[in-house]
């Protein structure tokens, strides 16, 4: 009884506090802080979580997920603006267009490993980035502004910040749950096994190639819910979504919560986004504060800063 107590205590004091406090906040965050602030940092959230996957639990880095990302926005904005779908209908279309479009790249770029696979993801990703420079229904360097955000179900006015704010949450929440699941699953084992021991994966006669290209599917299609989701909170989608350095800022978001953690990319999308709202009034000075909070996390939290956290309740319980 005392041990089974003991257990049920830990894991409140743990992860499931930690979740449970986050939602909380969450849901009270529109009372305190601005709304729209707290919906870019979800969509980046649930834009690292997606990275995460492929990173963390495959082993795979990918330069070019900013084309799944950006391109799904474009789609989002084009359709809700252009051919007056729903929102919801806009966001399952850039969704699944980023599906599409992960399922091609994947094919094409799982069959190499390391930097190969890095290099040839950054190049398509290059080609979606002159693609949306050059297209006409992108708007160039202009983008597609003014994007409607509509009604929800044909009476939730989205134009209205709390109204929008929780649909934002309802939608990190549920990308979140199938991130959740993917980690917990007979999959996810597999692909911690292929991240940890692939030629081992492969002699226990796991089709590690399928795994990796699902893998790879499921964090698109998670990249392309987060770049539909903004495109509607900004109203916009612009080139900045399908650039590089998008794809290197999720990289960092990932470095800085935890790579293989499950609250990291949370952790570390809030402190990219505030770091980058908070510190504007510093001006060109942003870039060097920015770069020395990264040098200072890197050697103060390797493992990153969820990562250090949970290692420290590891050393504790072990000592128990």
């Amino acid at each position: 009884m005392i041990a089974a107590q003991g257990r049920l205590g830990a894991g409140l004091t743990g992860a499931q506090l930690a979740g449970l406090g986050l939602l909380l906040a969450a849901i009270v965050g529109p009372f305190v802080l601005y709304p729209v602030y707290l919906m870019k940092a979800l969509c980046y959230a649930l834009f690292a979580c997606a990275f995460n996957l492929l990173i963390g639990y495959v082993g795979l880095l990918s330069f070019g997920h900013a084309a799944y990302f950006g391109w799904a926005s474009y789609t989002t904005a084009y359709s809700v603006k252009m051919w007056g779908l729903s929102p919801v209908e806009g966001i399952l279309l850039g969704t699944l267009v980023a599906t599409v479009m992960g399922a091609a790249f994947g094919w094409l770029a799982i069959r190499r490993q390391g930097i190969y696979f890095a290099m040839i993801t950054l190049a398509l990703a290059q080609m979606v980035y002159f693609v949306a420079l050059e297209a006409k229904f992108t708007g160039g360097e202009d983008g597609i502004q003014a994007v409607p955000r509509g009604t929800l179900f044909g009476f939730v006015d989205l134009d209205q910040p709390f109204a929008m704010y929780y649909f934002v949450l309802a939608i990190f929440l549920i990308g979140f749950a199938i991130v959740q699941r993917a980690i917990h699953s007979p999959f996810g084992q597999v692909l911690k096994a292929i991240r940890e021991n692939e030629p081992r994966a492969v002699s226990l006669g796991y089709r590690v190639e399928r795994y990796k290209l699902l893998a790879f599917i499921l964090s698109t299609a998670l990249s392309g819910l987060a770049g539909s989701t903004k495109a509607l909170v900004f109203q916009l989608a612009s080139l900045t979504d399908v650039h590089w350095a998008t794809s290197g800022d999720v990289t960092l978001m990932v470095l800085l919560g935890g790579i293989g953690t499950v609250l990291g990319p949370v952790i570390g999308a809030f402190i990219s986004v505030s770091m980058e709202n908070y510190l504007v009034q510093f001006g060109s000075w942003v870039t060097v504060i920015q770069g020395t909070i990264f040098i200072v996390f890197v050697l103060v939290f390797r493992r990153g800063f969820v990562g250090e956290i949970e290692a420290q309740f590891r050393r504790r319980r072990a000592r128990a």
